[in-house]
């Protein structure tokens, strides 16, 4: 049960639909150079010392499976990338004949300062992301009482869920996204690829988005 509610707590507090400022799916907001800096700097950061203090205190790295950055991870991510730039690719072409497309939710950058800090806050936002709902909830599923299969449902409903102001493209986007993430996860045990994976994705489309 204790294992429950530190999961449900950490959700609530960092992750719940809402709590992380994330704008309506009908506006669109400019990009902020000090409001992601700000961003980076009073969530993302506290949230994955959070994540990784509570991860840390029971076990090291090493126990979890978890080794530095190596080739694993490079195996990882370019198996990872491809495949959510495909699932975002079917989903921008298929959406707009079933009704509305993924809301972008901010404005592309202007300016290399401002790519820079884009940059920053998709690999610390991807970091964040991927700790809990991959490093996290999966490698905790003997604690929660979960098979693998389950522990990944949860994994991408849970992420999903935090993709709401999308709209509901955005939120299946999430979810195909969240179980390939998962099962990348769990066949290679590489925390450093996935996170690199949806870094640089989430880089791509805002390009695309500037284009």
């Amino acid at each position: 049960m204790g294992a429950y509610i530190e999961a449900l707590i950490l959700y609530l507090v960092l992750f719940f639909p809402g709590t992380a400022g994330q704008a309506p799916p009908e506006e669109i907001i400019p990009f902020s150079i000090v409001g992601e800096l700000a961003r980076i700097g009073l969530y993302n950061i506290p949230s994955l010392a959070l994540i990784w203090y509570l991860l840390l205190k029971s076990k090291s790295l090493k126990s979890w499976g978890i080794g530095p950055p190596g080739r694993k991870d490079l195996l990882s991510g370019l198996l990872a990338l491809p495949a959510l730039i495909l699932i975002g690719f079917i989903i921008a072409l298929v959406s707009p004949y079933l009704g509305g497309v993924p809301a972008p939710g901010i404005a592309p950058p202007a300016g290399v300062p401002a790519w820079i800090v884009l940059a920053l806050s998709c690999v610390s936002t991807s970091c964040l992301e991927e700790s809990f709902f991959r490093f996290y909830l999966l490698s905790k599923r003997e604690e929660l009482g979960l098979g693998t299969s389950r522990t990944v449902l949860l994994s991408a409903l849970l992420f999903s869920l935090c993709h709401l102001y999308e709209g509901p493209w955005g939120f299946l986007n999430a979810a195909l996204s969240g179980v390939v993430l998962a099962f990348v996860f769990l066949r290679y045990r590489s925390f450093h690829g996935i996170a690199l994976a949806h870094g640089l994705y989430n880089i791509f489309v805002y390009i695309l988005g500037a284009l």
